[in-house]
């Protein structure tokens, strides 16, 4: 009788140590999913920002090397993708979004209104914000992440002011040439204050100055007020 017992009591050891031994493995495994499942939430939002990021900017007219160091970031975050779910949705849409990344011609964008320009914008922030990271992990220098700033600060500006241009001509197609003159003039106005050098800025001034004559042609008379004075600094 006591052997029985005995024999029970490690039946009930064996059934309870498996029990738990399930119980760890099932929990062990749900934790691993929510892990993963997170991970690749992280990743789907970090590799779209990135390649929208890559659209955009090469649309803009970006510099190569600067789109080169956001195409090497996001492949480093496909691959990953690839590895944890390499036949998900995820995975397709991730490798459509990255093929119109790829084919995006540079320098063909129309930013025709605000929340076209705003949305880039959002680009840029997002682009200054990665070289950042890449700064302070060490995969970027300080010299490159600071010539990269310049030139995503001088792209920021040469789109706005494009935009306004735009604006402006197509208000002129319009007959309304005050709105004309008051974009041209702010396109002006944003190159002028730009902290770049005076080369630089030049040929977009030289563009955007006889848009701005032809519509009020430069005043020789009545000089010396304030009002002149501030208008002829915006020409």
């Amino acid at each position: 009788m006591l052997q029985d017992n005995l024999i029970y009591i490690a039946i009930i050891a064996l059934v309870g140590a498996a029990a738990l031994f399930i119980n760890y493995f099932i929990t062990r495994q749900e934790h691993n999913t929510s892990m993963k499942n997170s991970r690749l939430g992280w990743l789907q939002t970090r590799t779209l920002h990135t390649l929208d990021a890559i659209t955009a900017l090469r649309s803009a007219g970006c510099k190569p090397d600067i789109l080169e160091k956001l195409n090497q970031h996001a492949m480093v975050l496909i691959e990953e993708i690839s590895l944890l779910a390499p036949d998900s949705d995820l995975m397709t849409q991730v490798n459509n979004q990255k093929e119109t990344a790829d084919r995006t011609a540079p320098g063909t964008a129309q930013f025709t209104s605000d929340k076209e320009l705003k949305r880039f914008q959002i680009y840029i922030n997002f682009t200054e914000k990665l070289l950042a990271e890449m700064l302070k992990k060490g995969k970027l220098s300080q010299a490159l992440a600071r010539n990269y700033g310049q030139e995503l600060y001088w792209l920021n500006l040469t789109v706005v002011a494009e935009a306004h241009i735009s604006q402006g001509q197509r208000h002129l197609h319009d007959n309304d040439p005050l709105t004309a003159l008051s974009h041209f003039k702010h396109a002006k106005a944003v190159i002028v204050r730009a902290m770049v050098p005076q080369i630089k800025k030049q040929p977009l001034l030289d563009r955007i100055q006889p848009m701005i004559e032809e519509i009020q042609p430069n005043k020789t008379a009545n000089a010396g007020t304030l009002a002149d004075s501030l208008d002829n600094f915006l020409k």
